[in-house]
């Protein structure tokens, strides 16, 4: 099935895409003003990120929601 999740903005991104999406567009300190995570203030780079937001479900969530807001079509 090829619609499996037709209402999830996030559906076929990958987490590593999202954060390089995010900050393409923001930057690391624009992002970390956005969202107060050590990961993004503290020495960031996206290996650093993914391994934060991989285990913390509620920063994870944060991060999709301000993907979702900022390139919804």
């Amino acid at each position: 099935m090829s619609n499996e999740q037709p209402n999830n903005p996030s559906h076929g991104l990958t987490l590593e895409m999202i954060i390089t999406n995010l900050v393409a567009h923001y930057g690391w300190d624009e992002l970390a003003q956005k969202i107060d995570i050590n990961c993004f203030r503290s020495d960031p780079s996206i290996k650093s990120s993914l391994k934060f937001l991989r285990k913390t479900q509620w920063a994870r969530s944060k991060v999709e929601r301000l993907h979702t807001s900022t390139f919804e079509k």
